[in-house]
């Protein structure tokens, strides 16, 4: 697993890249900005601020610095904050300048991609700290908008949150519809489809790999724990239970990390991390954050 992966790197930069080509392409089409060229001459010249209009935490200026060498204007770049901080509202989160035409079609990627990213941080946050004080780590999930995966986990990380796998290809989570094919297709009871899962997984995947596997009841917790496997993922477990599973974790297997997920909220996941749970998944963290309130303001009175 990459949990430990942090910082922007060249996988962040490449799905960037792609993303970035992207938003110009759909943005210009073929004929570019008309409204701009039907109003301003070529040779106008201009500022502009990013401006936070609500309180949160940034992510995407990593990005918004690859758009601002795309429409070539790194030269005129002042970024006053970084990715990770604190922003109130008002504050000014960067100044360019340059050709008005360039900054009017940098302005609506610029912000999609600083309000999207950045809207997933300040979510991140608050989960975070609603679990303060407790062993609880707030971690995201595959639940992420297609091709934005790299870009919206590097979101999370910028707002304090830890990454759960990236694909299906870095680690191993047997989750409840593996089983139900081995119960029905092999006959096997589901004491011995958890047994056999996780034998099977650390036989055929690379050494090292983390092995996790989803349970959705006491009685399959406890089988489970006899397998000791990295990670136990107990869904949906109301507080109660969870308490229990830690316990029984505690007492059978204490290397066994518990991880809880289903519908959490900023409510309930101070709640079950109060349990002792070491992970709380959360899909929310980037299929419903709300965008962070950014704008772009032209300075009156200025040129580049």
């Amino acid at each position: 697993m990459k949990e430990l992966r942090v910082g922007f790197g060249a996988i962040e930069s490449s799905s960037a890249d792609t993303l970035i080509r992207l938003a110009i392409d759909e943005d210009l089409g073929e004929l570019g900005d008309i409204t701009s060229a039907a109003l301003l001459p070529s040779d106008s010249l201009g500022s502009v601020r990013l401006v936070a209009r609500s309180k949160g935490v940034l992510a995407g200026l990593a990005v918004v610095e690859r758009l601002v060498a795309s429409f070539e204007l790194e030269e005129h770049w002042h970024p006053k904050l970084a990715d990770g901080d604190r922003v109130e509202r008002g504050r000014v989160i960067a100044r360019l300048s340059g050709p008005m035409r360039s900054l009017l079609g940098f302005e609506r990627p610029a912000l999609n991609f600083l309000q999207h990213m950045s809207g997933i941080a300040t979510l991140t946050d608050r989960f975070v700290g609603a679990v303060a004080g407790t062993r609880a780590l707030i971690m995201d999930t595959r639940k992420t908008t297609p091709g934005w995966r790299d870009l919206e986990k590097y979101a999370v990380r910028c707002g304090g949150g830890v990454n759960h796998r990236f694909g299906l290809f870095d680690a191993v989570l047997i989750k409840d519809n593996h089983l139900a094919w081995l119960q029905s297709v092999m006959g096997l009871s589901v004491s011995q489809a958890i047994a056999a899962s996780i034998k099977a997984a650390r036989a055929n995947v690379p050494p090292g790999t983390t092995t996790e596997i989803e349970v959705d009841s006491l009685g399959q917790l406890e089988c489970a724990l006899l397998c000791a496997p990295d990670i136990i993922l107990v869904d949906n477990f109301d507080p109660e239970s969870l308490a229990v599973a830690v316990r029984r974790r505690d007492a059978v297997a204490p290397a066994v990390k518990l991880e809880a997920s289903g519908g959490v909220n900023l409510d309930s996941a101070a709640v079950l991390a109060r349990t002792g749970v070491d992970r709380i998944s959360v899909g929310a963290l980037t299929h419903s954050a709300p965008a962070l309130d950014i704008a772009v303001d032209y300075e009156v009175g200025t040129v580049a």
